[in-house]
């Protein structure tokens, strides 16, 4: 089944009208399937009229109903929509715009500032649209909801299963970049309407996917907890409103762990989306720190990928959310479901391990299919609904989607082992692996192993120049209050656990290791951070 994501999202509005598909925090804007359809509508009958059909669009905005609106208003008029990372400043704006070819930028007055200085350095931006908050705006922007709260019957248009959705990578290892996925390819790689927790095959015809959205049992509250400009927040609204659900987002322009809980205690929410340990750690302290403060029977799903989710984290959650399953989805802007890892509290988890998706191999960088339990080293591969590539960047696209025995994958570059019985073990992006004495050390093992001492709260993991081992494993280090380890006993406890090369030969101490919104490490900024520290040139 092909399909196109505003087809299916009319098909929701005309299944359930009333049924509610927004909600912003506790007592915020709450939106009906119709009146988010009327402003979709709206917003649509707008950008048709002022664009051309492929016109890209960024938004530049926090998690709000408004930023759901406006996705789905640039899918019904077949305009192609471009996450922006609220945390850009002037440089990066001007980067994304350009690189994007933007023709609209939709932004939060928090930051018209920003947008003031940036205007004139990218003229391909045609339209301005204002997003209103508590901040003094911009004159020159059109007030958003001066668009949408006019309503408007729908567009009489027909649209494609290619149409387009960038989704701009994290940056963390060299200049973000837009990955093109047509609108069909996404929905498919994320369950078409099926149900990836419970083995539900995906929809194969309107009628079904129809019948299951009538089922409003089936409808899911969720919680995108990470941004919605991240593919992790994003990805798993579409699968809840697509299946006549509805989205609940927060206020807080930052996690707020106590505020996530109240709001799932008040809403009602049975499901979560989040990013790994920097959203399941915060989560976790304040379920301590306040046991039993929340009624939280509602919440019956945790979904998760992006970064490690480490094992003690996930244990502790399901001490508060015994009845819940926790969903560990190892995936990437490239790609979704190269492996999944299933917890309750009747399971056993471990490091990094993961089911192997469907569609998905591993293979040597020489494109040899890698033997289950050989301990050979490979990259892992999905075939199947994947990108096209990279926007505007051939050569970076024939690199990550490779033909291999002519069937075309998505190798975004994460290596792994595969197990004796199928199953994957992670060992981390092969852009930031560490090359010490000869030996491939891979950060991601050595960060969970650092966290997993009692004194540590965050870790990142770098390699140096080094004269005698080519590169020098080195630590950064966020502490827990109060803690004060030192250096050498950090470096015995990786010891323990893993092979002597694999210690650090530095450990730095810092405030905070700088996560992104979406909980990603910034490897160049945190590279540079410790050869200034240690004095490396």
């Amino acid at each position: 089944m092909e399909w196109n994501l505003a087809d299916l999202f009319e098909l929701v509005a005309d299944t359930c009208p009333e049924r509610v598909a927004l909600q912003h925090g506790i007592g915020g804007v709450t939106r009906t399937w119709w009146e988010l359809e009327r402003r979709s509508n709206a917003l649509a009958r707008h950008f048709s009229s002022q664009h051309e059909v492929g016109a890209k669009i960024s938004i530049y905005s926090h998690n709000r109903p408004e930023f759901m609106e406006t996705v789905i208003g640039a899918m019904k008029s077949r305009l192609v929509p471009v996450n922006v990372n609220y945390r850009y400043l002037e440089d990066e704006l001007v980067y994304l715009f350009d690189n994007s070819d933007s023709e609209i930028v939709v932004y939060e007055a928090t930051y018209a500032g920003r947008i003031a200085k940036v205007r004139d350095r990218v003229p391909r931006v045609r339209e301005w649209i204002e997003l209103e908050d508590e901040a003094p705006g911009n004159p020159f922007a059109t007030p958003y909801e001066q668009i949408a709260a006019a309503g408007a019957e729908r567009l009489e248009m027909e649209r494609s299963p290619h149409d387009l959705l960038f989704l701009y990578t994290g940056g963390t290892t060299g200049m973000p970049k837009g990955v093109m996925w047509e609108q069909s390819a996404l929905f498919r790689s994320i369950g078409g309407g099926g149900n990836a927790v419970l083995g539900e095959r995906a929809s194969e015809s309107v009628e079904e996917q129809r019948g299951r959205i009538q089922e409003k049992a089936r409808s899911q509250r969720l919680l995108p907890g990470s941004p919605l400009m991240h593919g992790t927040g994003l990805f798993t609204s579409f699968n809840a409103l697509g299946g006549g659900g509805s989205v609940v987002t927060l206020p807080a322009r930052s996690l707020d762990p106590e505020e996530l809980w109240s709001t799932v205690e008040v809403r009602r929410v049975e499901a979560l989306s989040i990013v790994g340990d920097a959203f399941a750690k915060p989560m976790l302290r304040a379920l301590e720190a306040h046991p039993g403060r929340w009624d939280l029977r509602s919440c019956a799903l945790i979904v998760s990928s992006g970064v490690m989710w480490s094992p003690e984290v996930k244990r502790g959650l399901l001490r508060h959310l015994p009845h819940a399953i926790l969903f560990d989805s190892f995936g990437s802007s490239e790609a979704t479901g190269f492996g999944t890892e299933v917890s309750t509290k009747d399971s056993e988890t471990k490091v990094g391990k993961f089911r192997l998706g469907p569609n998905c191999k591993v293979f040597t960088p020489d494109g040899r299919e890698v033997e289950p339990g050989s301990g050979e080293a490979g990259f892992v591969a999905r075939s199947g609904p994947i990108p096209i590539g990279y926007y505007k960047d051939e050569k970076k696209t024939a690199e990550t989607f490779r033909t291999i025995g002519g069937e075309r994958w998505s190798i975004p570059g994460d290596w792994c082992t595969v197990n004796p019985d199928g199953s994957l073990n992670l060992l981390g992006r092969g852009s930031v692996c560490i090359n010490t004495g000869g030996e491939k050390v891979y950060p991601e093992e050595i960060e969970e192993s650092l966290k997993q001492h009692p004194a540590v709260y965050d870790a990142a993991v770098v390699g140096l120049p080094d004269e005698r081992w080519g590169e020098a494993v080195t630590a950064l280090v966020e502490l827990r209050a109060g803690a004060a380890p030192t250096p050498e006993e950090l470096r015995a406890h990786v010891r323990e656990r893993l092979a002597p090369y694999k210690a650090p030969k530095s450990v730095l101490f810092v405030d905070s290791i700088g996560r992104a919104p979406s909980g990603k490490v910034d490897y160049k900024a945190l590279k540079l951070r410790a050869r200034e520290a240690l004095g490396v040139g």
